[in-house]
């Protein structure tokens, strides 16, 4: 930004890539800031391991452990053989990035009633992985649905 009054300043939001917290800063224009560079893998996610999930290198087949708070909220949406990609910064795991939308089974619901095929009605439903999610009346247990992973939103049944 330039005001019309003295130099010319960049105002930047930022995220601690190992807490998740979000913070504002302001910078004077000409200022110089370190680049992290951040290591990036495609890994296919195997199964959990009590609170750590573990992931497969699919080059290298080596076996990663990743704690709950770098997978952020895509611990809603893993399932086994789901792939990711994993950044990782001076040997932590910074952050976990999975597919924008995925397609889970419905474990859990109410059953869906006669003449409730119209839209606007919405009811909880229970995904296989335990994220609830509001989708339409006439989604029912068994059903595979597509669900957007950035916003935990229904999107279409499959």
């Amino acid at each position: 930004m330039k005001p019309g009054k003295g130099g010319a300043f960049v105002r930047t939001k930022l995220r601690n890539l190992k807490s998740g917290n979000m913070l504002e800063r302001t910078f004077n224009a000409g200022i110089r800031v370190e680049q992290a560079i951040l290591e990036r893998s495609d890994m296919q996610f195997l199964y959990k391991d009590g609170d750590e999930y573990v992931f497969m290198d699919t080059e290298t087949y080596e076996q990663l452990n990743v704690r709950p708070v770098a997978l952020g909220d895509a611990a809603d949406y893993m399932i086994e053989s789901m792939m990711a990609q994993i950044a990782i910064y001076n040997g932590d795991i910074v952050s976990v990035e999975i597919a924008a939308s995925v397609e889970l089974e419905i474990t859990e619901t109410e059953p869906g009633l006669q003449g409730d095929r119209s839209t606007g009605g919405r009811k909880p439903a229970t995904l296989q992985t335990g994220k609830v999610v509001q989708v339409p009346l006439f989604i029912n247990i068994g059903d595979r649905v597509k669900v957007d992973t950035r916003t935990g939103e229904y999107m279409t049944r499959v």
